[in-house]
């Protein structure tokens, strides 16, 4: 058998995928939208308790979680931005596969009610977004079709159906479409009829024993129970989520050829990698077919070297037309200017002219005798430099100028004329800036698309996808929500941020073998520190306490100690004396408190740096004296923002080697603000 690389999904993909992804969208928080291409938008989804997420979705092929952060366009697209405009800070509620169809249906809360993107992932693919009345929005393709039309303000109707619903077929029904086919391949009407695809087709005759060039009219009823039964098997695999997901690979060329939620007959012989969700197993598939597909970028580069070039001419004629605008703009300004500036000179000899006229002298005869004058030196040569008696234009060099004077006009209103004309041509440049500006612009975007399409171009395969697998976000550690530092002793302290996070830390993620701390002050942080099966030393005790008081209401009020206490977590309720109530993210104690009397509030700050790589981390001194190859210590004061910022990596530079100075510098300054408890303070020398 010849199987060629899949490049989109069928209805029993989309049904697994929509199966495994409802657990990890819905209830998520859009954060914001980002359009890769034409065809792909990445959802990043924010559910509480979770790891942030990425949904991928990718129309006419594809949706999936993915784990690869791609960088975003530095231009969003319009319907990118239409979609931010109605899903961002929505609620995802709901995912849906339309009918077994290829067709999934995206629910979202939003402050206008329920929105629904239908995704399309079948043919070209389209997004479409639905208001709460059905009513068609917006859409990525526009069209109008015979059986429907995607068209902004109408009513969206589904395709009409390319099979039965597999989940909704009866075994009489399966009977009755094979009947009804006489002459036609089994496979052909199981694929269609049945609505599972030629893959799905091919696989139930497969487990059911059944050739699928059998004609319809040769089945028995052995064999429609058959094909029955292996179907309801699939489908119970589907609905139940019992997948075994895996890529399909080709070992004689190492070539990606499908990937399955479940492992099929019809691909024995070839080798199986196995993955835990099938979003795993299709993020790594098609991060490799997409490899594959930029590795055959030649005829795109050669169409974005031609656009190049084409933009770089209009650039060079624009530049030069607007050159020859301001040029013109300025000599018809200076002309008026000079007109004025030997008015009375142009009057005097203008009257001559005309008076000359009146005496009934034609004007072919004045210009005559003008120009015998001129050369017999009776007027002045440096001003006179022809005369076209044709349109009554007297033509002079005055001032390293060369213009003519209109014999109808008044030399007020000759004066007025050059400047109109400078000010016509200041407003045609005007335009031609504009349209410079934009040249520019879409010569900036060929320039980066054509970098980017040259260096895949002389990429191999393999560095393709080691170059995007770099991209990879790994998962985060549940801690990393939280404030977090490792004590000095290796036990793990965690601090939440504000209320909700003081709550979840307390109640989902602290043990009765684990120490909370807390300041006696409002306004402080719970800590915790994780024992994790250790016997926590009073060393760690301490350290957690530093931590507990520096990140306290106390420090923003540049108090120099507080008092901190610890208790184990079965002696915080959520309820007071007598049942009184508790504000959410407060515990009421309940029995003894182990005091820190008078713990000293400071923090510190330091730089840790590997063979690749430099980075921050916080915590207390002793803790980061011991880890870091630079550190400072912080104490409540009164720098704070980005002048405390500066002022702390200024003074971590000093005490690292230039190599690496050069690593901490590629670091944003941003990631010292974490580890200083109100962005506020100072730099106590004295604990360096």
């Amino acid at each position: 058998m010849i199987c060629l690389p899949k490049n989109e999904f069928t209805s029993f993909d989309v049904a697994a995928a929509v199966r495994e992804l409802k657990e990890l969208v819905i209830g998520s928080r859009v954060n914001n939208i980002h359009q890769f291409d034409q065809k792909t938008l990445v959802f990043k989804l924010h559910k509480t308790n979770m790891p942030a997420s990425r949904l991928v979705v990718e129309a006419g092929r594809r949706i999936h979680s993915t784990v690869y952060a791609e960088e975003s366009p530095a231009e969003p697209p319009a319907f990118c931005m239409t979609m931010r405009h109605y899903l961002r800070d929505s609620w995802f509620d709901s995912i849906e596969q339309y009918e077994f169809e290829r067709i999934v249906v995206l629910g979202f809360r939003t402050k206008t009610g329920l929105l629904r993107l239908v995704v399309e992932l079948f043919g070209d693919g389209n997004f479409i977004l639905v208001n709460p009345e059905g009513v068609i929005i917006q859409a990525l393709f526009f069209k109008k079709m015979r059986d429907r039309n995607i068209l902004r303000g109408e009513k969206f109707l589904f395709p009409p159906p390319t099979g039965k619903n597999p989940m909704k077929l009866t075994q009489s029904d399966l009977q009755a479409a094979f009947e009804a086919s006489g002459d036609v391949e089994v496979v052909r009407v199981l694929a269609r009829s049945g609505g599972l695809g030629g893959t799905y087709a091919e696989e139930v005759l497969l487990q059911a024993g059944i050739e699928k060039t059998v004609l319809c009219k040769n089945l028995t009823l052995e064999h429609i129970v058959a094909m029955f039964t292996v179907l309801q098997v699939l489908l119970s695999c589907l609905s139940e989520g019992k997948f075994d997901s895996c890529i399909i690979v080709d070992d004689a060329t190492e070539t990606y050829l499908d990937v399955v939620p479940l492992r099929l007959r019809r691909y024995e012989g070839y080798t199986f990698k196995g993955f835990q969700t099938f979003s795993e197993a299709i993020d790594e598939f098609f991060l490799k077919v997409r490899t594959a597909e930029k590795a055959l970028v030649s005829v795109e580069v050669d169409k974005l070297q031609s656009e190049q070039k084409r933009l770089k001419r209009m650039i060079a004629d624009q530049e030069k037309a607007l050159a020859e605008e301001d040029a013109k703009s300025e000599r018809d300004k200076l002309v008026g200017n000079t007109i004025y500036a030997h008015f009375n000179m142009f009057e005097d000899f203008l009257n001559k002219l005309v008076v000359a006229n009146q005496r009934r002298v034609e004007w072919r005869d004045v210009f005559a005798q003008t120009l015998a004058d001129k050369e017999a030196g009776k007027v002045p040569e440096v001003y006179i430099e022809g005369i076209d008696a044709k349109n009554l234009v007297v033509n002079f060099f005055v001032d390293d100028l060369h213009f003519g004077l209109n014999l109808r006009l008044s030399i007020f209103d000759n004066a007025n004329e050059f400047y109109e004309r400078g000010k016509r041509a200041k407003q045609k440049s005007a335009g031609t800036i504009i349209a410079l500006e934009e040249s520019k612009r879409k010569l900036v975007k060929i320039e980066r698309e054509l970098a980017e399409a040259e260096h895949i171009r002389s990429l191999k395969p393999a560095e393709m996808i080691e170059a995007l697998a770099k991209r990879k976000v790994e998962a985060k550690e549940w801690y990393e929500k939280f404030r977090y530092f490792t004590t000095s002793e290796g036990f793990l302290v965690v601090a939440g941020k504000d209320v909700v996070t003081n709550d979840i830390l307390i109640k989902k993620y602290t043990l009765q073998e684990d120490i909370v701390f807390h300041a006696e002050i409002t306004g402080s942080p719970f800590v915790v520190i994780k024992a994790e099966g250790k016997t926590i030393t009073e060393k760690a005790l301490k350290e957690a306490g530093e931590y507990a008081a520096a990140f306290c209401r106390a420090w923003r009020e540049n108090v120099g100690s507080v008092d901190v206490y610890w208790v184990k977590v079965d002696q915080l309720s959520t309820s007071g004396p007598s049942g009184e109530s508790i504000p959410h993210g407060s515990f009421f104690v309940v029995g003894k408190r182990n005091w820190l009397r008078n713990t000293p509030l400071k923090t510190a700050i330091g730089v840790i740096a590997n063979e690749e790589t430099a980075y921050f981390i916080g915590g207390s001194i002793d803790t980061v004296r011991a880890k870091a190859k630079s550190y400072v210590v912080i104490v409540p004061g009164d720098y704070q923002g980005k002048d405390l910022l500066k002022m702390v990596l200024k003074t971590l530079m000093l005490k690292l080697s230039k190599e690496d100075k050069e690593k901490l510098g590629k670091t944003s300054i941003e990631q010292i603000r974490e580890f200083i408890p109100y962005t506020k303070g100072t730099i106590n020398q004295k604990l360096q």
